[in-house]
């Protein structure tokens, strides 16, 4: 069982919407913190947004503060990432991580996604 997979990645235009998800499995569904990393390419991971699994407080990057939207679904262990006004700059592989540490901090999480591609048209 893997413990995280992502959809929902695309091609979308400037100013377009996407939403990816994340299921969650396994030890990763009991991780305090679950979040959505970024990596475009020559450039390191980025955060993006975190949530945590039992009060749903939320935290954002300032890059995307005000266009995303970060949720969760308790009862399907399920993530998601609803990005709005989406511009080129946010092309990247778009990773859901899991984990009980600091919640901006890649190396905090100990499960990963395999990456879904995110591509946006200028």
């Amino acid at each position: 069982q893997v413990p995280l997979v992502e959809s929902g990645g695309g091609l979308v235009q400037a100013g377009g919407s996407l939403r990816l998800s994340c299921a969650a499995s396994g030890r990763a569904s009991t991780r305090y913190y679950k979040a959505w990393f970024r990596q475009a390419p020559g450039k390191e991971r980025e955060f993006v947004a975190a949530i945590s699994w039992s009060g749903g407080s939320t935290y954002y990057g300032d890059s995307v503060k005000g266009r995303f939207t970060v949720s969760r679904d308790f009862a399907k262990n399920m993530v998601y990432l609803q990005m709005n006004s989406l511009k080129a700059e946010d092309t990247a592989v778009y990773y859901c991580a899991a984990g009980s540490g600091g919640y901006s901090r890649a190396p905090s999480y100990d499960y990963w996604g395999q990456g879904t591609q995110v591509t946006v048209s200028s």
